[in-house]
């Protein structure tokens, strides 16, 4: 794992959600829960950080995301895994209505209301984070410098050196590409979703 730092593929992870405040929060905070989850969250909150384990787990082990992860240079090393993270969120920010009928400006309102609703679960790091999320990184993600903005800030926070600044280039370098991994990814990942939301309500 890639030490200090919180993965900013936020809108991922939120659209696979669905409708239920706990599990949507217990997604959205999964980066910032680290270990044993414990006996101190809400049943859905913590079967919320439980499947941000999975998709990562899931998306680590997925043909579409290795071949995108392959298509980064390699000068990126294990950094490669946070690069297609982030561009995978522009590709569903840009590609948002094949995904859903609800506008994404309308869904960002709302899944912001379910957080700030249960924003007593979240870690302090992360409340303080909502405004910066919600009203700058989310709504940039569609523009390519939208995530150069968000690899320069987490480049900032990572506590030794990184490549994370500039890796907007791979991004357009590989477009297509990564593009097309992307749509092959998102229809496994939510069947995926499906079934663990079928079949666990619980934290492992």
């Amino acid at each position: 794992m890639l030490i200090n730092l919180i993965i900013m593929n936020f809108l991922f992870h939120l659209h696979l959600s669905g409708d239920d405040p706990d599990l949507l929060t217990g997604n959205f905070m999964g980066d910032f829960v680290k270990g044993r989850i414990g006996d101190g969250y809400p049943p859905g909150v913590a079967a919320g950080i439980t499947l941000h384990r999975r998709i990562d787990s899931f998306a680590q082990q997925n043909l579409f995301f290795r071949r995108s992860y392959g298509r980064i240079a390699s000068q990126y090393g294990l950094w490669r895994g946070v690069l297609v993270d982030l561009f995978y969120d522009h590709f569903l920010s840009v590609s948002w209505d094949e995904w859903t009928d609800e506008p994404l400006t309308a869904y960002l309102d709302r899944a912001r209301e379910m957080v700030e609703g249960q924003r007593k679960w979240l870690p302090e790091r992360l409340q303080n984070m909502l405004p910066v999320i919600f009203d700058d990184l989310l709504p940039s993600y569609c523009d390519v410098d939208g995530i150069g903005v968000a690899l320069e800030r987490m480049s900032r926070r990572v506590k030794r050196d990184n490549p994370l600044a500039g890796g907007e280039r791979e991004l357009t370098r590989n477009y297509a590409g990564l593009c097309e991994d992307f749509h092959g990814f998102m229809p496994a990942v939510r069947e995926f979703v499906a079934d663990f939301l079928t079949t666990s309500t619980m934290p492992t």
